[in-house]
């Protein structure tokens, strides 16, 4: 996933043990911004930030995801100030 882009560097997040990896945003496919999700094939365990593709698809589920848990959490705010 892109979490950022810094300029001319994507920072992109791993799926799994969630690793950050700067990859030049000129690689990556047209249209790469944060929230996007790729899929890149990995050819003998090497990126091939070439032949990556968007998927959307996996970008809105991950959304729907966030914004259901977001709503879970609104539903169990007492609201008002925090009292320590």
């Amino acid at each position: 996933m892109v979490d950022r882009v810094e300029g001319p560097v994507a920072v992109l997040i791993r799926d799994g043990d969630e690793r950050s990896r700067d990859v030049p945003l000129q690689e990556l496919p047209a249209g790469t911004r944060p929230g996007a999700v790729l899929r890149v094939p990995s050819p003998g365990g090497h990126p091939n930030w070439s032949a990556a593709i968007l998927d959307d698809d996996a970008r809105r589920t991950r959304l729907r995801e966030a914004e259901e848990t977001l709503a879970r959490l609104r539903r169990r705010d007492p609201g008002g100030d925090v009292k320590l």
